[in-house]
């Protein structure tokens, strides 16, 4: 059992050592906060610290560092995270406010998330599937090509070519946009999908069939990737920078980073706490190959149902400023999606 005073000796170990990439000795200690205490003292409540297993002597005759469970511990008994100060605030509210749709959205949160920590920030897009398909559009392009235009009720919009058989004409777009509209707007991705997975279409008896098949087949792929989770992330760059941080090598993290699939699992798995945030620290990543790394995250909600936004760096962060910028970050995502749900 850590007492009240081993807590704060630990806080400072991890501070400084975040502060400095220097292990941290009793006299450093003494030196840089007010304990009111000898270093004998200080050294006393450090030999319990490391008969924890909450910090250790990377070198010997050396200060000391916090291992994995001493950040966990950190973090656990954070009494407040250190707030965004108020230009950093109006930086991320006026950056985010220029967003066009929610894909600008998603990217603007990323980068502005990775300039304020350093950090790879990551953000999860809401799960589509509970989204409503509101709006169906065709346009022909001219020769052999159909613009194909989905739009939901949670803003997402996409466009995709669809090559077709043969010219249409502004008649068998017309047409074509009717049928389409009429089997998908309204109902839910996952119910769109299936239907265009199982719906027969009618058939004319001219070219229109094969117009209409073409085009929909582009909208069931379409439809089939809102479904699937998806990650945008800003910010790779920052594990070179900081690869000194990291014991080993950072290509677990960079493999992590281009599959998504580890990062989806693990951001989806991650218990939050009554705040909503959540950390992942060193070796409690270890199902997920990313021992070096911690995971920080906040939910954030959206019409089409919660997502996580986070960061992913060494385990030697700044995990009170960090949070911080998590939290407020998840906030503003939330507001403004609310409102865009609210002005339409």
């Amino acid at each position: 059992m850590v007492s009240e005073r081993g807590l704060q000796v630990l806080r400072a170990i991890v501070q400084d050592y975040v502060d400095t990439r220097e292990p941290v000795g009793s006299k450093a200690i003494v030196e840089r906060h007010a304990f009111g205490v000898s270093a004998a003292t200080i050294r006393n409540d450090m030999a319990l610290l490391e008969d924890e297993d909450l910090i250790v002597a990377p070198h010997t005759s050396s200060g000391r560092v916090p291992t994995d469970k001493g950040y966990r511990v950190f973090v656990d008994h954070l009494a407040e995270l250190r707030p965004l100060s108020t230009a950093q605030r109006s930086a991320i509210t006026s950056f985010l406010d220029e967003a066009g749709d929610l894909d600008d959205l998603l990217s603007r949160t990323v980068r502005a998330l990775t300039q304020l920590t350093g950090q790879v920030a990551i953000v999860q897009y809401p799960s589509f599937a509970r989204a409503n398909l509101s709006h169906v559009e065709l346009v022909a392009l001219g020769g052999p090509r159909v613009l194909v235009i989905l739009v939901t009720d949670t803003g997402r919009v996409s466009q995709r070519i669809a090559f077709v058989p043969v010219e249409p004409t502004e008649s068998d777009i017309v047409q074509l946009r009717a049928r389409v509209g009429a089997l998908l707007v309204g109902r839910s991705v996952a119910d769109c999908a299936q239907s265009v997975a199982t719906a027969e279409a009618p058939r004319t008896g001219n070219a229109l069939d094969a117009i209409a098949d073409a085009v929909l087949r582009v909208v069931g792929e379409e439809l089939e990737e809102f479904r699937q989770d998806r990650l945008v992330m800003a910010g790779a760059a920052t594990l070179a920078k900081r690869e000194s941080d990291f014991r080993g090598s950072i290509y677990p993290l960079l493999e992590a980073i281009e599959e998504q699939v580890t990062l989806l699992r693990l951001m989806t798995e991650m218990v939050a706490d009554e705040q909503g945030l959540s950390a992942s620290i060193g070796r409690e990543n270890e199902p997920f190959g990313l021992v070096e790394a911690s995971v920080l995250a906040s939910r954030y909600d959206g019409s089409a149902g919660g997502a996580r936004v986070g960061l992913l760096g060494p385990t030697r962060m700044d995990y009170s400023s960090n949070l911080a910028a998590v939290r407020a970050v998840a906030h503003y995502l939330t507001r403004m999606l609310e409102d865009d749900e609210t002005a339409r």
